[in-house]
């Protein structure tokens, strides 16, 4: 409840419901703009304020790339806390943990992690030098599943699949995203194209093994950002009956799973049938979310890798086409909403890019407008 915003009113009830995220959205308002309308005082100074504080404290976007708060410790010490001295008892079981986490788990996970990519590589390589045709996808389907599989072991992968009916077989599969895990997750059920950014290193060592064994998309650097050339590429693979579904993030950042951001009209842009899946770990096994700004990929890995176990659930929901009348942000939009809903996820409009790049300015208008319109000008 706001009270006494205006002068003129005792007491304004959330009829008039206003949602910042970075100061500079409103999100809804239910009432009558001129039933509030009035002439500008000095000490309604102090709503603008008290509006700033409350975006500093109830930020919608800036949280969404922070580790989730736990409402119990799960012996991880993952909080921006972290450890703090409770009781003896605790303290023993923590360090018990640990020695078990880093001194058992961790090495035999290694293990792991190696055979699996090693096996993954020689196999792929081998799976090239044969004709293409329908035993070679088979094959390459057989290999991807059973390697992925053997990765997943290397976090302790515990995963539920849902609804598995509706399973991608070609056309184009979105999922909100949280982690490069997501990759191995959904491939321990079914075989996927990928699209990224040409790598180097060990990564790009496994684009070029995969390259071998089926197709995937590959842009170098200076194609990224040519939207025309990565919508053609799509349309061109997606129109292939026999090529695997392409797996697709669309949010292009990791969001830490509490929420679906902005999906990218790219990929709906392409005209075909989108497969919708839905994510949700579960925090209290361990963290699966990627701080990208905080983090490098090998102390994220090495955070996965020691954490109790990487326990989620993936819905497939129903295949989902463009009407008629609508646009590819409409469209997105409308996939995103069912993501968020069937993964029990909060649905944001935001860009998840906001997480490196400043606000528009064009933004921070929209709210200048909707407050000059509440006061009278002669």
């Amino acid at each position: 409840m706001i009270i006494g915003i205006f002068s003129g009113l005792n007491v304004i009830e959330r009829d008039i419901s206003i949602s910042y995220s970075k100061g500079i959205r409103i999100q809804s308002i239910s009432t009558d703009i001129n039933d509030v309308k009035k002439k500008f005082d000095l000490s309604d100074i102090m709503y603008f304020a008290k509006c700033g504080v409350e975006t500093i404290i109830e930020d919608d976007v800036t949280q969404r790339f922070s580790a989730e708060e736990l409402p119990s410790w799960n012996l991880l010490s993952r909080t921006s806390y972290g450890y703090h001295y409770i009781s003896l008892r605790l303290t023993i079981i923590w360090g018990l943990g640990f020695l078990a986490r880093y001194f058992v788990l961790l090495p035999f996970r290694l293990i792991l992690a190696v055979l699996g990519i090693g096996w993954l590589i020689v196999c792929t390589a081998f799976i090239g030098y044969l004709p293409a045709g329908k035993f070679k996808r088979e094959l390459n389907q057989y290999v991807m599943l059973m390697c992925f599989r053997i990765l997943s072991r290397a976090c302790s992968a515990i995963v539920t699949f849902h609804n598995r009916e509706n399973k991608a077989k070609n056309g184009i599969c979105v999922a909100n995203h949280t982690s490069p895990i997501d990759v191995i997750v959904l491939s321990c059920d079914n075989c996927y194209a990928l699209v990224g950014q040409a790598q180097g290193g060990l990564l790009g060592v496994l684009q070029r093994a995969m390259g071998r064994a089926t197709a995937h998309i590959w842009f170098e650097r200076s194609e990224v950002k040519d939207r025309h050339l990565v919508t053609k590429r799509l349309k061109e693979h997606v129109d292939d009956l026999d090529k695997l579904p392409m797996l697709i993030f669309p949010e292009g950042t990791c969001i830490n799973n509490t929420s679906v951001m902005m999906f990218k009209k790219g990929s709906f842009e392409v005209g075909t049938t989108i497969y919708p899946v839905a994510v949700k770990y579960d925090h209290r096994f361990g963290d699966a979310f990627w701080n990208s700004s905080k983090q490098g990929m090998i102390q994220h890995l090495l955070n996965i890798m020691t954490s109790w176990a990487v326990v989620c659930d993936v819905w497939y929901l129903p295949p989902m086409s463009k009407l008629d009348g609508e646009d590819a942000v409409e469209f997105a939009n409308r996939v995103k909403s069912e993501i968020a809903r069937k993964g029990g996820l909060v649905d944001l409009e935001w860009d998840g890019q906001l997480k490196r790049a400043k606000v528009k300015d064009s933004w921070k208008e929209k709210p200048q407008e909707e407050y000059s319109k509440m006061l009278k000008v002669d």
